[in-house]
């Protein structure tokens, strides 16, 4: 791989903090083919802001902190469903705390410690290697571990959701009376921009928290009966997206798909990044959540912050992220209700991400907690939201207007 001088002293710099990378773990990551071009990727940095880059200078864009969608393979996304988009309706207040209260109880920090210890084992979730298959593989075998626990195995599912590269993505349907859906997502994959084939990244922030901060809602939310025996309005899916760090891969290929399945998803959360709280206490910031508020849908997002103040102990910020920010910015760009909740406000979010340093000892396993709850309470109150209903009374209340 060719780089940039400067970019070479800052690698050599930053990989002083690495650990020792034997020649049998090098052998088991993907390199660029020796003597071979560097391919070329389309990239879009915000809406009609687009350029074709290489890979190197994907990773240099990502180091000087912009974003961008990946859309080489996916040019027309939200293109289907262009001209047929609503307005979305979401409820006015929470209504379902007798069912959700006991079930937060059940939420179990120590779970979450336990599975982001083995997920940040893996020396590295890049999308390319080969860790990132097999750290796919043993969180798919967990999920179905906990679907087989909690008696649910005839009912729910999970899937892979393959890709051409290395690491899949995963998707689990919890089946609802209807095949409207609400999406919990994350993303699996982890990155080190500095050399993402070779040197370690255990991502134990970025996105372990968010990945098993989902994981243990879901864990919990298999406690209800009615959840698993398919009584709830709406399908129920969790999504651990592949190759977020490459432009947001993963979750456009499902989205794409989605729609041009024509897919009905009311609603998507994504957990990105949940259990870093030091810099926002360093500021003297009470601890909180961050809800963002660009790019993001406006009915789903308010609904949230009520989840927040009825579900939570703690408070919630509003901030900002920006563009391609995070996965729920494929399921926007696809035509659908999406929002994004984050660590903090995004200013102090956790910044040893991308590098060997984020790791679990920076986290706070009671702030993934929070989010846990969050998760939990937006997800039954959504799964158990008769939306046809809704916008019928919304229509009523606006002709009458």
């Amino acid at each position: 791989m060719k780089v940039a001088r400067a970019s070479l002293l800052a690698i050599l710099a930053h990989s002083v903090s690495a650990r020792f990378v034997a020649e049998d773990e090098i052998n088991r990551v993907q390199l660029y083919p020796a003597g071979s071009e560097p391919e070329k990727y389309l990239i879009e940095l915000a809406p009609g802001d687009t350029r074709w880059v290489t890979e190197e200078e994907k990773w240099e864009l990502r180091r000087n902190g912009n974003r961008f969608f990946d859309i080489t393979d996916h040019k027309d996304l939200g293109a289907t469903r262009l001209h047929t988009r609503t307005k979305s309706v979401f409820p006015e207040k929470c209504h379902l705390q007798d069912k959700v209260k006991p079930l937060i109880k059940d939420l179990d920090k120590s779970e979450i410690q336990k599975n982001l210890e083995k997920f940040t084992s893996f020396h590295t979730r890049y999308f390319k290697s080969d860790y990132g298959r097999q750290s796919s593989e043993w969180l798919l075998s967990k999920i179905n571990s906990i679907i087989k626990d909690a008696g649910a195995d005839k009912h729910v599912y999970a899937e892979h959701f393959p890709h051409t590269w290395q690491q899949s993505s995963i998707i689990v349907t919890i089946p609802g009376k209807s095949n409207s859906t609400v999406i919990i997502g994350a993303h699996q994959d982890s990155i080190n921009l500095w050399l993402p084939s070779i040197l370690a990244a255990p991502g134990a922030d970025d996105d372990g928290s968010g990945s098993m901060t989902i994981l243990e809602a879901f864990r919990t939310l298999l406690k209800s009966k009615d959840v698993v025996s398919g009584k709830a309005d709406n399908t129920i899916e969790f999504h651990w997206y592949s190759a977020e760090e490459g432009g947001l891969l993963g979750s456009q290929a499902i989205f794409s798909s989605y729609e041009q399945e024509g897919r009905d998803i009311k609603a998507m959360l994504q957990q990105d990044m949940t259990g870093f709280v030091q810099r926002t206490l360093d500021a003297g910031q009470p601890e909180s959540v961050g809800v963002i508020t660009d790019f993001v849908d406006a009915g789903l997002t308010g609904f949230i912050k009520k989840v927040i103040v009825e579900y939570c102990k703690v408070p919630y910020v509003e901030t900002k992220c920006g563009y391609a920010c995070s996965d729920h910015a494929s399921a926007s760009k696809a035509g659908y209700p999406s929002a994004f909740v984050i660590e903090s406000a995004f200013e102090y979010s956790d910044n040893h991400i991308h590098s060997t340093d984020d790791t679990i000892k920076y986290l706070s396993f009671d702030h993934m907690l929070e989010h846990a709850k969050m998760t939990l309470g937006l997800v039954y109150e959504l799964g158990f939201t008769d939306f046809a209903t809704l916008e019928k009374n919304s229509a009523t209340v606006s002709e009458e207007l």
